[in-house]
């Protein structure tokens, strides 16, 4: 039984058709994929989908009614984001019930009946939180499975829409997702699933549409296509990540020493990086890595403990003396920390080259444009200007844009936190690809990831994380993903195991 049927669905912004008679149906019971590069037009469905926008022309039917002459019934619509979207300050129960009127609390409810309902809640979902919690103090995880609590509490909930809900998650984590997300279809609803990760969609779909320049091109159920048809119907090409190895070359001299570093979630934690080295960096969602990293560069504040750049010590609380000496930190946050989301393209790769651009504090808009310019035919970024706003780039596109504005500074350490967060595979593997040939290069990279197949692929070691420390060192290839996991985990028996120096 269809719950939704979207036939014909235009929608168009100044300059771009962002979706040209597209056809959609949700069947009860059902995990559908929406797959698609970024910039396909997946958000402008989802919008529309969800009555937040209007197609100029096409047809929305929900519960086999007119939702575009009756709005109400978008209610039965319920929409997770990517981003985690809760206040940090209320708690668990406020975040899942509000607003209180939708779950039949009253405009002032009464504390117990707020906390029974919010319980209930939280056992079907699986949550690992109590109600009276503050919802930023429980793991990411819980957070994620909170937001599509909250979502599936409407009482007119049938169908859900799930854009990315991975993308911070490790592979455990996204398992318990998991089972909630069956345990609902189970119930009769229809799920509408957005991912980039391939196994994710193979385990969890059952059909799969697929949009490409804002055209369906392909719809079937998952059994009748394979990820090589898939990833062709996506991009319009072959795009083989088989190809992207670790780096070959035998790391060099040593770049970065940490050395019984502490800071806010984290340790003694002690590890090395060297000249041409991908060091990946393993753990839980949680387990300090991005703390490690921010502390690292100089972010957050250090504790304790201390790090060597090159031979000398690096004055840690301080971004700019890291920059300085040639420590770059891309954040997992684009949208919050990697761009100006209103400034264009040129201005957001300009903002690192000041003092190549500009004589006695005037910058020269001659050589602003030809080193923008350059930049962006290097890393192919895709824009239709570079007067662009940079919101209005693809996340992969967004993503280039930082990283070629922070070689730009010929930094000596390149630190990915999540890089590939949101990406889209094709341009996912141009990314794998930047990250060997800048190792190849002697650039000392280390990459934060929840993807083990993405550390698989880039990494020449591996280091886990559990519970603020480092739980393990490990040569790539050459350690089973049994004993990595195990490390992740906290039940790796032998404790680091040594990595011969080069």
């Amino acid at each position: 039984m269809a719950i939704l049927e979207a036939a014909g669905i235009r929608r168009s912004y100044p300059g771009v058709v962002a979706l040209d008679g597209v056809d959609l149906r949700l069947e009860a019971g059902r995990v559908h994929v929406l797959a698609g590069e970024n910039g396909a037009g997946k958000s402008t469905l989802v919008k529309i989908l969800t009555g937040i926008e209007r197609p100029e022309t096409g047809t929305i039917r929900i519960d086999g009614r007119d939702a575009l002459a009756d709005r109400a019934l978008f209610r039965q619509i319920a929409y997770v984001p990517q981003e985690l979207n809760l206040f940090a300050h209320l708690s668990v129960a406020e975040n899942l019930l509000m607003p209180f009127g939708r779950a039949g609390l009253g405009v002032i409810p009464r504390r117990g009946r707020m906390r029974g309902l919010a319980q209930a809640q939280l056992r079907r979902f699986g949550i690992r939180a109590r109600p009276e919690q503050k919802a930023g103090e429980i793991a990411v995880s819980d957070q994620q499975l909170l937001q599509i609590a909250r979502a599936a509490s409407a009482r007119e909930f049938r169908a859900l829409i799930l854009d990315e809900p991975t993308s911070s998650l490790t592979d455990m984590e996204t398992a318990r997702l998991f089972a909630v997300l069956r345990r609902l279809r189970d119930d009769g609803h229809a799920i509408v699933f957005i991912s980039h990760k391939m196994a994710e969609i193979f385990d969890l779909g059952d059909e799969v549409t697929v949009l490409r320049n804002g055209r369906r091109v392909g719809h079937a159920p998952i059994e009748a296509i394979d990820a090589a048809g898939l990833i062709r119907l996506m991009s319009g090409e072959e795009v083989r990540l088989d190809d992207v190895v670790p780096p070959a070359t035998r790391p060099g001299p040593l770049l970065l020493r940490a050395a019984g570093l502490s800071g806010q979630g984290f340790s003694d934690v002690s590890f090395e990086l060297r000249q041409g080295e991908v060091l990946g960096v393993a753990g839980l969602v949680g387990a300090g890595r991005s703390d490690v990293m921010q502390t690292l560069f100089g972010f957050l504040p250090a504790s304790g403990g201390g790090v060597e750049l090159g031979g000398e010590a690096l004055r840690l609380g301080s971004p700019a003396h890291s920059v300085r000496r040639g420590l770059v930190y891309l954040s997992e946050e684009r949208k919050l920390h990697g761009i100006l989301p209103r400034r264009s393209l040129r201005e957001n790769i300009a903002v690192s080259l000041l003092g190549r651009i500009s004589t006695g504090g005037v910058i020269s808009a001659r050589r602003e444009r030809a080193l923008t310019g350059e930049i962006i035919a290097r890393y192919a970024i895709r824009a239709a200007s570079p007067e662009t706003r940079i919101m209005f780039l693809s996340g992969g596109n967004q993503q280039k844009a930082i990283i070629g504005r922070a070689m730009a500074q010929s930094p000596r350490v390149l630190i990915f936190d999540e890089p590939t967060k949101g990406i889209d595979v094709r341009t996912k593997a141009e990314i794998y690809r930047l990250i060997a040939e800048l190792a190849r290069s002697g650039v000392g990279i280390i990459l934060v990831s929840s993807e083990m197949e993405e550390l698989r692929r880039c990494a020449t070691r591996i280091i886990t994380m559990y519970q603020g420390r480092i739980s393990g060192d490990f040569p790539n290839p050459g350690t089973d993903s049994d004993t990595l996991l195990a490390a992740i985990i906290g039940h790796h028996p032998a404790g680091p195991v040594p990595v011969e120096a080069a």
